[in-house]
C-alpha cells in the first residue's frame, strides 16, 4: 500500500462502475405465465432430462449391485413417476423439519397420510437404498465427487441461464440450519454419532434478490492441488474458493462483498485485472494481510471518536479504518473513499462513514435477512454418503431460487404462496397429488 493518507481520488466509483454491463434490472431472463406451477419454476433448473437420467443411473446401480451381491426379488426397476415421487418425499422434510423422512408413513406427529399413499414404506426404502446420479466411476475421474458433480454442472447452467444477477454480489458459506427441535431433544450420544460434514459449501449471491448465482463445494478431504494438505492455512483455501465462484464473472463489472477470510490484497488485484471489484470487511487476525500497511493494522492508543476513519491508498485500493465501538477495516477498489455514506442506528442515530463501508453494511444484512427466510427450508434427510449430502442441499438451493423466481414472476400475483406453501405445492405436484399446469 502507498503511504498516500486520505488523499483526493475521482469522486465517482470504481473504474467500470458505471459501465452499461449491468443496466438491465436483475431478474428472470425468461417470462414464466400467470398459470406458472411451482414445478415449472422447479424444472427450469432439474428438468425431466436430469430427472430420467437419475432414473437410468439408479437402475443401473441396483443391476451392478445385485450382481455383485446377489439379487434382490423386492427390487422392480425405477420409473420417471416413482423418481419423482421419491424427490418429493424428500424435499416434504423441508417443510415439516421431520428428522426422518420415514415419518410419513409413521402413523406419528409427522405422518402425512395422504402423501404416504402415493408410495409405500418399503417401495421408498428400495430406491433409496440404490439412488444414484452417477452410477459409475469412469477411468478419467479423479474428482470426490464424481457422483454428483455431473448434477451440479446442470445446475449452474439452469442458473446461469434462468436468472441475471446485480452488479453487486457476496461470497459467502450460506447457513444451513439443523433441524432444532431435533437439535434440542436428542441425547449427547445421538449428537455424537452424527457426523460432521466433510465438505463446506459456498456461494456467490446475488445481494439484491438473494438468487444464488452459482455453488462450489469443497471437500474437506483429500490430496491434489485442492486438497486441504496442500493448502497451509484458511486464507489460501478461501482465496482458492473466492476465484472459483468468481470464474463466470470475468469482464462484467460486477461488485463483490466477501468476509475477512476472502479478503486480501493479492486477491483484489488479481481479480481487479478481471473487470471484477471487490468490497471486503478485513482482520488482522482472520485475513491475509500481505502487502498492507502494519499502521492501519495495529490500534491506537486513544481510540478515535465514532465515525471517524483514516484511509491509505495504492492505486484504486482503499485501505478504511473506520471507528465505531471499536476499528472496522474495510479493502475496496469498488467505491472512493472520498464518498460519504452514513450508518443508521436505532438508539444513536447516524454514524458518519466512508460510502463503501455503508455499501458493505446494507449488502451483508440483505444476506442475513436471505439466512434467516430460507435457511429453515433445507431438506432434514441426513444420508451418510458425502455426495448425497450435496445433492440434497443442491436440490434444497434450487427450490429457494425457484421461489426467488416465483416471486418475481406474473403467477405470484395470481397466488401469492408463502415459501412453505411453495414448498407444499411442489411436493404435492412432484407426487402427482396437483396438475403441474404445463408453463408454455
Amino acid at each position: 500500500m502507498g503511504q498516500r493518507e486520505k488523499e483526493a481520488q475521482n469522486p465517482e466509483q470504481a473504474p467500470g462502475y458505471e459501465l452499461s454491463a449491468q443496466s438491465l434490472t436483475p431478474g428472470p431472463t425468461r417470462k414464466m405465465p400467470p398459470s406458472a406451477s411451482a414445478m415449472d419454476f422447479f424444472q427450469l433448473f432439474v428438468p425431466d432430462n436430469v430427472l430420467k437420467n437419475m432414473v437410468v443411473q439408479t437402475n443401473m446401480y441396483a443391476k451392478k449391485f445385485q450382481e455383485r451381491f446377489g439379487s434382490d426379488g423386492a427390487w422392480a426397476e425405477v420409473t420417471l413417476t416413482e423418481m419423482k415421487a421419491f424427490l418429493g418425499y424428500m424435499i416434504s422434510t423441508s417443510i415439516s423439519h421431520c428428522e426422518s423422512v420415514l415419518s410419513i408413513w409413521s402413523g406419528g406427529f409427522y405422518s402425512n397420510r395422504s402423501l404416504a399413499l402415493v408410495m409405500s414404506q418399503a417401495r421408498f426404502e428400495k430406491i433409496l437404498k440404490y439412488f444414484h446420479v452417477v452410477a459409475f466411476r469412469s477411468s478419467q475421474t479423479t474428482h470426490g465427487l464424481y457422483k454428483v458433480q455431473p448434477f451440479l454442472d446442470s445446475l449452474q447452467n439452469g442458473f446461469d441461464s434462468a436468472f441475471r444477477p446485480s452488479q453487486t454480489q457476496v461470497l459467502h458459506e450460506p447457513l444451513i440450519d439443523e433441524d432444532p427441535v431435533f437439535i434440542a431433544t436428542c441425547t449427547e450420544r445421538e449428537l455424537r454419532k452424527r457426523k460432521k460434514r466433510k465438505f463446506s459449501l459456498w456461494v456467490r449471491q446475488c445481494s439484491s434478490t438473494g438468487f444464488i448465482i452459482q455453488i462450489y463445494v469443497h471437500l474437506k478431504e483429500g490430496g491434489g492441488p485442492d486438497g486441504l494438505d496442500a493448502l497451509k492455512n484458511k486464507p489460501q483455501l478461501h482465496s482458492m474458493v473466492a476465484r472459483s465462484l468468481c470464474r463466470n464473472a470475468a469482464g462484467k463489472n460486477y461488485i463483490i462483498f466477501t468476509g475477512p477470510s476472502i479478503t486480501s490484497l493479492t486477491l483484489f488485484e488479481e481479480l481487479e485485472k478481471q473487470e471484477i471489484y471487490c468490497c471486503g470487511l478485513l482482520s488482522p487476525r482472520k485475513s491475509d494481510c500481505t502487502g498492507l500497511p502494519p499502521s492501519m493494522l495495529s490500534n491506537p492508543a486513544t481510540p478515535p471518536a465514532r465515525g471517524q476513519h483514516r484511509i491509505k491508498m495504492k492505486g484504486n485500493m482503499s485501505l478504511i479504518c473506520w471507528y465505531n465501538k471499536g476499528p472496522f477495516r474495510f479493502l475496496t477498489n469498488a467505491y472512493s473513499p472520498v464518498q460519504q455514506g452514513v450508518i443508521i442506528k436505532r438508539k444513536t442515530g447516524e454514524i458518519p462513514c466512508p460510502l463503501a463501508v455503508e455499501a458493505f453494511a446494507a449488502h451483508l444484512s440483505y444476506i442475513c435477512k436471505y439466512d434467516d427466510k430460507y435457511s429453515k427450508y433445507f431438506i432434514s434427510h441426513k444420508p451418510n454418503k458425502t455426495w448425497q449430502q450435496v445433492f440434497w442441499f443442491a436440490i434444497s438451493i434450487a427450490i429457494n431460487n425457484a421461489y426467488i423466481l416465483y416471486k418475481m414472476s406474473d403467477a405470484y400475483h395470481v397466488k401469492r404462496y408463502s415459501r412453505a406453501q411453495f414448498g407444499e405445492r411442489l411436493v404435492r405436484e412432484l407426487l402427482g397429488l396437483e396438475e403441474a399446469s404445463p408453463a408454455h
